[in-house]
């Protein structure tokens, strides 16, 4: 079952975006249920300690934290997510706002893939995927899509095809530039790892006139 995690960072709106396939559960996380009418969806949980939601009405239960917790509140609604069944999640919303926050849930998403569930970020014009090893990434992507592989450990063996500077085995230390702003040529993208672990993100570019939607909040 797929979910989407709606966050509080931008949204913007992308053939990518509306391209995703409708999720069977949605969970917004405090102040992300604002994107809730532009993506034309119905929230079915509410979560968080509500600090960042002024102003934004969703019909939908809350689950109520105090905001001395231990967790973030994208954190607590990829929990309810799971504990409801979904091993797909889809976290909308997941660019800008507080980089701590962001980073968090970018290095959230690897130890979730870790545990066995599939996970993308997205914003709309940006996305992530988490890439491990003994699991290849594919997606098709657009020619001309700018796309990066980020080392967050020291990477062995990374094979990239379907891009402008392909790698075969590659070796990539820890926080390497060498595999930033790649350029999709066009059709499936392949990413596979021996060793280490790594985001993959890809630069989407917004349909015209299409401009970020809500605030960026944490």
């Amino acid at each position: 079952m797929t979910a989407w995690i709606l966050v509080g960072g931008r949204l913007v709106r992308t053939p990518a975006l509306a391209a995703l396939p409708r999720p069977a559960l949605v969970v917004a996380a405090d102040g992300g249920a604002r994107h809730a009418a532009a993506l034309g969806v119905r929230v079915d949980a509410w979560v968080g300690d509500f600090d960042s939601s002024q102003g934004v009405h969703v019909d939908a239960p809350r689950e109520v934290h105090p905001a001395a917790k231990d967790q973030t509140d994208a954190e607590l609604a990829a929990r309810v997510a799971l504990a409801r069944g979904a091993r797909e999640l889809v976290f909308v919303g997941a660019f800008g706002g507080r980089f701590d926050h962001a980073a968090a849930l970018m290095l959230g998403g690897l130890r979730l893939v870790r545990e066995g569930h599939a996970v993308t970020l997205t914003s709309g014009d940006e996305w992530a995927w988490p890439l491990l090893p003994g699991a290849p990434l594919v997606r098709s992507l657009e020619a001309g899509v700018t796309l990066s592989v980020l080392a967050v450990a020291d990477l062995r063996g990374l094979t990239l095809r379907g891009v402008r500077w392909p790698l075969e085995g590659a070796d990539v230390p820890l926080g390497s530039s060498w595999t930033v702003s790649n350029e999709v040529v066009g059709g499936p993208v392949m990413a596979a790892l021996a060793g280490g672990q790594a985001l993959v993100t890809a630069l989407t570019p917004a349909a015209p006139g299409n401009h970020p939607q809500g605030e960026p909040v944490p």
